[in-house]
């Protein structure tokens, strides 16, 4: 970011010296014009949608198991009063 922005290197320039692909270069831009705090949080720290968006497939999933685990149970008391 700083050899584009305070020393004036273009983005194509930055790209092929650090050899990531033009597009990755200006993606990571975007994100920090975007919300600057938030644009890498790294070390296992999510933005808060993306946690959001995790917990919430968590929990999508566990509603899907419930009825799994239920028909299970009825099948193995079932078989106990035979």
């Amino acid at each position: 970011m700083r050899l584009v922005r305070e020393r004036g290197v273009s983005v194509a320039q930055a790209s092929r010296d650090l050899d990531v692909h033009e597009n990755v270069r200006r993606k990571w831009m975007k994100q920090v014009d975007d919300d600057p705090r938030q644009a890498f949080p790294g070390h296992g720290v999510m933005k808060p949608e993306q946690a959001e968006i995790e917990r919430l497939r968590r929990e999508v999933q566990k509603r899907k198991a419930e009825p799994d685990i239920l028909k299970r149970a009825a099948t193995y008391f079932a078989k106990d009063q035979t």
